[in-house]
């Protein structure tokens, strides 16, 4: 035993060679070895873990895309009936609190049932996305509401690998620096529901006419479902597809029951709501445009917001115009002006225009306006512009300066509606030192010797340049800029012309003046808007300040004479009103313009 140990034994002082991996031979020659295998494994951990770090490090979050952030103004009537919308796109951002909770669960029961408790991004989707996209299987986008909203928000609509792994990183970074009520607002903002309504307060408008916060359960359940596929669901348009839109709207309820968000029974009472029929973009055309641009111009011109500010939109424009009172002005017109109009038969009547403009006396407030026959046909506002001549309805601003300043003739007189004058054609105005001016009466009439109220009846031109002489020219500037014409009005000018109206005022203009004399002297800068807002918080708008323009008298006085005018002068038209009225006509030199404005206790 001895010998066959030592026989068994290393020689001293060598080491002792390790045997030799025997070698793969056949079919095993094929296959990886158990370590090729790990170190593989290893490596690609390896490179994802590295690709992801460099993709989290590299992608940032960028800046929003212009067609994601771009809104629409929205102006509305008094009682809230929209107007107009201005812009290209029809969207209108809204708060999360003003989106009720039931339109909320539905939106995610149709899209991300795990929206709050998930993280930002679900992998698995993302590589079949992505998968179907290469292999040709169908375009796919992304499942999650932070995908999605990062989508809409950040990038764009195209299905790119590349835009994948940006929308993929963006939507992990994003998920970690802003809430989860922030991302779902923007969401509900961004995205398309159909009918070019982009955002869940335009889509509200655009299928039920309503706002997204008066939506019902079953309204709402319907624009979660728009989401899925817009066109191909909108049943009013595509009535062949309603069972597949109510398969689909039904599978939003079932979600919203089984998530608890809905009880049962409030389930099975739920019926489908039709949408209302789509209409055609109603843009600026009618009265609507003129209307945009009148608000626009106030709110630049009382520097509330500048233009810049506004042309970027947003904005949610309550106005003071009144529906029932706009379209009875429209109506009006068209009966009483338009109807008379022959075209073909008269060239002249081919440049007729119509402007009108009607105040409530106690406020200020605009509540009627009517720009012309259509903005995309007439896109001067003619209830806004400043080129036309007032002609004698400037005279009553004469007379209420006179009685305001304690006014006498120039042989010592007071001057009241009872004072006589002469008003014989082409008379020389007396004691005026800037030269000779001799104004004509209308056709040439001789008129004799004539009260004030007389003349005013007839619009003696012959006594209103002398009257305005005898009260002084500049007084009877600074009374009418008092009223309410504005100081800058073209052709405003301190002279015996000024009370045959040379100057070229607005209409709206002259309604603000009109109105203070409806008011008893006391005098309000018009305002067009009621209220205004953006994203849910309210714009300061100035305070409404009144002062007394002119005394009590002298506004009440004007307004007698201004009644007699209206019930058997030149204004006798006026009494188709059937209430009491005070008004006065005028014509523009050469008869380029004619005009009324009048008043009654409440207009």
């Amino acid at each position: 035993m001895a010998d066959g140990a030592a026989a068994g034994a290393a020689p001293e002082g060598k080491k002792g060679k390790k045997p030799k991996r025997p070698k793969r031979k056949g079919w095993r020659r094929i296959f990886p070895t158990w370590r090729m295998v790990l170190g593989g494994f290893i490596l690609i951990i390896l490179l994802c873990v590295g690709g992801f770090m460099a993709g989290y490090m590299l992608v940032d979050i960028p800046a929003a895309n212009s067609a994601a952030t771009k809104q629409s103004n929205v102006y509305l009537y008094a009682d809230g009936t929209q107007i107009a919308r201005d812009g290209e796109v029809n969207r209108e951002k809204v708060p999360l609190k003003e989106v009720p909770l039931h339109v909320q669960r539905a939106v995610l029961a149709a899209e991300d049932r795990d929206f709050y408790g998930e993280s930002a991004v679900d992998p698995k989707a993302m590589i079949r996305a992505a998968w179907n996209t290469v292999t040709g299987k169908g375009k796919q986008s992304g499942s999650t509401i932070t995908q999605q909203y990062v989508k809409n928000y950040y990038l764009g609509q195209e299905q790119t690998v590349t835009r994948k792994v940006k929308e993929f990183f963006i939507s992990i970074k994003l998920d970690r620096e802003v809430s989860k009520d922030d991302i779902l607002e923007g969401y509900l903002n961004t995205s398309y529901f159909g009918r070019n309504a982009y955002g869940v307060q335009a889509a509200a408008q655009a299928y039920y006419g309503k706002n997204v916060k008066d939506l019902s359960v079953a309204q709402g359940a319907y624009l979660a479902t728009l989401l899925n596929s817009p066109n191909a669901y909108d049943v009013a348009t595509h009535p062949e597809n309603k069972p597949r839109a109510a398969g689909r709207w039904n599978y939003v309820l079932d979600g919203m029951v089984s998530e608890g968000w809905l009880d049962k029974s409030e389930r099975t009472k739920t019926k489908f709501p039709m949408p209302d029929e789509a209409k055609g973009a109603a843009g600026l055309s009618g009265q609507r445009g003129y209307v945009v641009k009148a608000v626009e111009d106030y709110l630049t011109a009382n520097k509330i917001i500048d233009e810049e500010t506004l042309a970027k939109g947003g904005y949610r424009i309550t106005t003071t115009l009144q529906k029932d009172r706009m379209d009875a002005f429209k109506e009006a017109v068209d009966e009483q002006v338009m109807s008379k109009v022959d075209k073909g038969a008269r060239k002249v009547d081919r440049n007729v225009r119509a402007g009108g403009a009607s105040i409530d006396p106690a406020t200020g407030k605009v509540v009627a306006m009517y720009g012309g026959i259509d903005y995309t046909k007439q896109y001067v506002n003619n209830a806004t512009r400043r080129d036309y001549q007032v002609g004698s309805t400037f005279k009553p601003f004469v007379f209420t300066s006179a009685v305001e300043n304690g006014s006498v003739t120039q042989d010592g007189r007071p001057i009241t509606p009872n004072t006589v004058y002469d008003g014989t054609n082409k008379r020389p105005v007396q004691g005026w030192s800037g030269g000779s001016y001799a104004p004509e009466n209308e056709d040439h009439v001789d008129y004799g010797d004539v009260t004030v109220r007389t003349a005013t009846d007839k619009s003696v031109n012959s006594v209103y340049a002398q009257m305005a002489v005898d009260v002084g020219s500049d007084k009877v500037k600074e009374t009418a800029i008092a009223l309410g014409v504005p100081e800058d009005t073209p052709d405003l000018t301190a002279s015996p012309s000024i009370a045959l109206g040379p100057s070229t005022a607005s209409v709206l203009d002259m309604t603000e003046a009109y109105a203070t004399l409806a008011n008893h002297g006391k005098h309000g800068t018009y305002t067009l808007v009621e209220k205004i807002s953006k994203d849910g918080s309210e714009i300061e708008l100035p305070e409404p300040k009144t002062a007394q323009a002119v005394t009590r008298e002298a506004a009440d006085t004007t307004t007698s004479v201004l009644q007699s005018v209206v019930q058997g002068g030149t204004g006798t038209a006026a009494q188709g009103a059937g209430r009491p009225a005070a008004g006065k006509t005028g014509t523009a030199e050469n008869d380029t313009a004619a005009w009324f404005a009048g008043y009654t206790p409440e207009l």
